[in-house]
């Protein structure tokens, strides 16, 4: 690959690689936290808080990024305290690309692991509550495991999802080259750029193949998990 695309086109694929990996890192463990509450927890403000969490999915990805700058830019209310007290900027950077994408792909991680989760059979669950297992050992030794082939196949379906976000990168971290131009940015660069179609067509193809991978994975992840845990025949 690097022999067919050249080091600024390479460097682009890294990138996507790098942002899509830290956004699922950064987002796996709320995202499963959240999918409990939704799945699980009885509480006003439910339903909104199930709105807001899918919010990114139906709102322009322009507006998360938007929002994201407003937040996290060195004057917003949250970005200038990390500036100032910690030296952290995260617009215009790297982190701020990994941001942005996990903000829009965080709905994915949750719906795949609260569709995890509700298929756990709570029996188990109150088996092991009888059998004096507390609730941290009966969410690790129980729960945990049986919707792990959510979990797995959420932060895959997200890392493929991160790899093609586009609207809220550029809105809020910027097209920069080796430092924000993930994959979709530098196609769009390259459209923009006389001559530039066979450069476009080159990273289109890579996108294509990374996304149409990142899926697949998911489906085989979730279809062999589901086969050690007793649930695919």
């Amino acid at each position: 690959m690097t022999s067919w695309l050249s080091p600024e086109e390479w460097m682009a694929v890294r990138l996507s690689l790098e942002v899509a990996t830290r956004s699922v890192a950064v987002s796996l463990v709320p995202a499963v936290a959240i999918a409990w509450l939704l799945a699980r927890g009885r509480f006003p403000g439910r339903m909104l808080l199930d709105a807001l969490v899918h919010l990114p999915l139906v709102v322009p990805p322009v507006v998360v990024g938007w929002g994201l700058l407003m937040l996290f830019g060195v004057r917003g209310p949250i970005g200038a305290p990390l500036h100032e007290w910690f030296g952290i900027r995260l617009v215009f950077t790297t982190g701020g690309a990994a941001l942005a994408t996990a903000v829009m792909s965080f709905p994915l991680i949750v719906r795949a692991v609260r569709l995890g989760l509700e298929g756990v059979d709570e029996g188990l669950e109150a088996a092991a509550r009888t059998l004096g297992a507390g609730p941290f050992d009966r969410f690790v030794t129980v729960t945990l495991p049986l919707m792990s082939p959510g979990i797995l196949a959420g932060a895959v379906t997200a890392f493929a999802a991160g790899l093609g976000e586009f609207g809220a990168v550029i809105t809020f971290a910027s097209n920069i080259p080796g430092e924000t131009q993930t994959l979709p940015l530098a196609i769009y660069a390259a459209t923009q750029t006389p001559g530039g179609e066979a450069v476009a067509a080159r990273l289109a193809f890579v996108s294509f193949t990374l996304a149409v991978c990142g899926l697949l994975l998911a489906e085989v992840i979730a279809r062999r998990m589901g086969r050690l845990l007793g649930r695919v025949a």
